[in-house]
């Protein structure tokens, strides 16, 4: 019984990294302005480079939604987008690209923790959102672009409550921007062994990314935005992004410091797999390959169910074969063209070394027993056989170690405890240290929140909250206590403070020292922030012997 708990919170979990961290908002809870809303044209209309757009006034911060910012032909790059007539209403949230059904639906604590709100799906869906306190102003705030979680499957830039970017437009006086681009087998589908024309099939959507950014570069200044200072950051795929994009040439420039939260991307797709699984999905549909148009024609829910049957028989090969990266099937691969090379494998690209990095992950990211009710109250003795299961005759060095590095820990922890994000977290800080270029700076973030008695601890998405200074808008997470305020307002200047200088630092803070690999200075982030150096080194020399394959 104890082994099907595990290999259910296995699938459990790997489910919810790809799809849980996701949702939308009308706008901030918070009662900062007394000032009635302003939704029209003239307050609020800018001139960009397709066109008029009018958005709305909420709490002093002008908020757009919904701005095109290209258009695509299936498996196509990214081209600009047509101009338009007249002004342009961008006061609602744009389509979603289209994606798989959510499982997290299907249980009622997370369905109320996330509170996702999955939009409406086209693949029409290149869109922008942007918050900021004043346009046309040359304002020449700090640029913040948000690549959001769900792997490269699923998600979108509006999906969870935590993504609405008033309050830290407001309390940061920064731009924030978030963005949908295309996911799955729309984004990600290798067609490249069938010619020329679709020669960056596989690569679609990061391209995708990148005219977004290009879109901030041509127009962020209307918005009070200063394109010579851009931030990208992302949580769990949306590290991902964020770590595949230092390792992409033609994202040179179009963005100047990078946040990594949950999603250390080492490793992508190569070639021989993602052909492969290209050649399956053609395969699996009846087309024959001089015939390969017909692909434009397929409707999507048949097309993604060839491409998910797909890739579960190539990742069996992959597998056998030793092939590992950090997400398996739809992902950027390394296709010497757009990605020329693994991102930080088997060290940190050189391109990208003048940019500063911020990488971290949360204490108990999948949390077992969050996942899994039957082990909310599981004994030692379960937990250290639910241990051997994974590290065999290293058990004990494991329990050795964790004890060290975790002194306070319960006997939850002992399978709560992350041991999948911060391993490629450490290897991606190493990396890039070495570099001696920029610095790095490291985090962990372990605050556990009090919704539902607790079960959900410092879960996989948890920091976002707290990164956008909304705890009291995403309080079905929070719970949006005093404690929870104090802290979100404590990372959130921090991480304002690295867009803004490239060094975080925030009132209460402790010294923030960038990590070295002797040093290994890594930022705690709880009710009582610290800086530790090594705390789990021992721990991590023990895990990084037993690699966890890709998702």
């Amino acid at each position: 019984m104890r082994k099907t708990f595990l290999h259910l919170s296995i699938a459990l979990l790997a489910s919810a990294f790809l799809c849980s961290c996701n949702s939308c908002v009308t706008g901030s809870s918070r009662d900062t302005a007394a000032t009635e809303l302003q939704t029209s044209d003239e307050a609020t209309l800018l001139s960009i480079s397709s066109g008029k757009i009018a958005g709305y006034i909420d709490g002093g911060i002008y908020t757009y939604k919904g701005i095109p910012y290209a258009k695509a032909e299936r498996f196509m790059p990214p081209e600009e987008p047509d101009p338009w007539e007249g002004v342009r209403s961008c006061r609602a949230h744009g389509p979603t690209c289209p994606q798989g059904a959510r499982t997290g639906w299907y249980s009622d604590e997370q369905a109320f923790a996330f509170s996702w709100d999955d939009g409406f799906p086209n693949e029409d869906c290149l869109r922008v959102n942007v918050w900021t306190q004043g346009i046309k102003d040359k304002g020449k705030r700090p640029v913040m672009v948000w690549l959001h979680g769900g792997g490269y499957s699923a998600g979108s830039g509006q999906e969870l409550p935590s993504y609405d970017g008033a309050n830290l437009a407001r309390t940061g006086d920064v731009v924030v921007v978030t963005l949908n681009h295309r996911l799955n087998v729309l984004g990600f589908l290798d067609l490249s062994a069938y010619g020329e024309k679709y020669s960056l099939s596989g690569n679609v959507g990061l391209l995708d990314i990148i005219q977004a950014l290009k879109w901030v570069q041509k127009n962020i200044e209307a918005f009070g935005g200063d394109p010579g200072n851009v931030t990208v950051f992302g949580q769990s795929g949306g590290g991902g992004k964020v770590s595949t994009l230092l390792a992409t040439p033609a994202a040179k420039g179009l963005f100047h410091k990078a946040i990594i939260q949950s999603g250390a991307m080492l490793r992508t797709m190569e070639p021989k797999y993602s052909r492969m699984i290209g050649k399956a999905v053609v395969d699996e549909l009846g087309i024959k390959g001089g015939n390969i148009s017909q692909l434009q024609d397929v409707p999507y829910a048949q097309l993604l169910a060839a491409g998910e049957k797909a890739v579960a028989e190539v990742r069996k090969v992959a597998d056998a074969e030793g092939f590992s990266s950090f997400i398996f099937g739809w992902a950027p691969t390394v296709d010497g063209v757009l990605l020329p090379r693994q991102p930080f494998d088997p060290g940190a690209p050189e391109f990208s070394a003048d940019v500063p990095v911020i990488v971290g992950t949360t204490r108990h990211e999948f949390t077992t027993t969050a996942y899994v009710p039957q082990l909310r109250n599981v004994d030692e003795s379960q937990a250290v056989d639910i241990l051997r299961q994974r590290f065999g005759s290293k058990t004990e060095d494991f329990i050795t170690a964790f004890n060290k590095a975790y002194p306070e820990h319960n006997n939850k922890d002992l399978i709560d405890t992350d041991v999948i994000f911060r391993p490629s977290a450490v290897q991606l800080a190493v990396r890039k240290a070495r570099q001696g270029g920029a610095p790095v700076y490291m985090y962990m973030f372990t605050w556990e929140s009090p919704v539902l008695g607790g079960i959900f601890r410092s879960t996989h998405c948890m920091e976002i909250p707290f990164v956008f200074d909304n705890a009291d808008l995403h309080n079905t997470m929070t719970g949006g206590g005093p404690e929870a305020l104090a802290l979100a307002e404590k990372m959130s200047e921090a991480w304002v403070s690295f867009a803004r200088s490239g060094v975080p630092q925030a009132k209460g803070l402790p010294e923030w020292e960038p990590y070295t690999v002797d040093g290994g200075a890594t930022m705690f982030f709880d009710n009582e922030c610290e800086l530790r150096h090594n705390h789990d080194k021992e721990l991590l020399e023990i895990v990084m012997a037993f690699p966890v394959r890709g998702f």
